[in-house]
C-alpha cells in the first residue's frame, strides 16, 4: 500500500545516504567562467562601449565564486576532521 508510510512510519524504507560530492570542481569552474566575463565587460569598458553595470555583476560574481571556494575548502576541512 502506497499510504502505508505516512500511516506507519515503521514500514518505510531507509533513507540513502548522502553522497558527497567536490563542489571544488564546480565552484572553480564557476569562478572561471565569471573571470573570463569580466576580462570581456573590461575589455569592453575600455573599447568605451558602457558596460559598468555587466562589469559589476561580473565581478560580484568572482566574488561570490571565490567566498565558495574557501567555504568548500573548510567544510571540507571539518568533514575529513570529523570523520577520523
Amino acid at each position: 500500500m502506497k499510504l502505508a508510510p505516512i500511516f506507519d512510519p515503521a514500514s518505510r524504507k531507509p533513507s540513502p545516504k548522502p553522497v558527497r560530492v567536490d563542489l571544488r570542481k564546480v565552484f572553480q569552474a564557476g569562478t572561471t567562467l565569471w573571470v573570463a566575463a569580466l576580462i570581456v565587460c573590461a575589455m569592453l569598458l575600455a573599447l568605451h562601449v558602457p558596460a559598468l553595470k555587466e562589469l559589476v555583476v561580473c565581478a560580484a560574481g568572482v566574488l561570490v565564486g571565490i567566498i565558495l571556494l574557501i567555504w568548500e575548502h573548510f567544510d571540507r576541512w571539518d568533514y575529513r576532521r570529523l570523520g577520523k
